[in-house]
């Protein structure tokens, strides 16, 4: 049995993923790479156009603030996503995108994920991360410590 579980408001993420692995139920991770932050492509100075979610829902203006850039400031978003790039230096497989989705499904009773794509450059590249060796444990305690630092404070909450 599958099921979409967009936001999680009411547990924490790790008591409902271990839930759904005591239930058989699988868990599909939308918006994984974070409204494009996790491709690491972005700066502090990007500009997206005006009909872009990313320009006019940074607050949660037209529809849940968790829909763009997983609901941290863009700023802090970025500086994030510079430090997961960095993750395993220059010998790191895949791009900073794969290794986010790798990272993801990794995750227990995470079964897929729905990642954007605008092209089918980028469709190829996001499948393509399912050939990735799985996340390292060094890897996994860098982004838990990045989440910490950086995400945590604006998004656990609302779990």
């Amino acid at each position: 049995m599958q099921i979409i579980l967009n936001v999680l408001r009411r547990k924490p993420l790790e008591q409902v993923t271990a839930a759904a692995q005591e239930a058989g139920v699988g868990i599909i991770a939308r918006v994984p790479l974070a409204s494009g932050l996790l491709t690491g492509r972005f700066e502090e100075t990007s500009t997206f156009a005006a009909d872009d979610h990313r320009q006019y829902n940074r607050h949660g203006e037209a529809f849940d603030v968790g829909e763009t850039f997983a609901g941290v400031p863009y700023e802090v978003g970025v500086r994030a996503a510079r430090e997961f790039a960095a993750v395993g230096g220059d010998g790191a497989a895949g791009t900073p995108a794969q290794r986010a989705l790798r990272w993801i499904v990794d995750q227990p009773g995470v079964t897929t994920t729905i990642p954007g794509a605008s092209s089918p450059d980028q469709a190829r590249a996001n499948a393509a991360a399912a050939s990735l060796a799985p996340t390292t444990p060094g890897a996994e305690a860098a982004y838990a410590d990045i989440y910490d630092r950086y995400a945590r404070e604006h998004v656990h909450h609302r779990w």
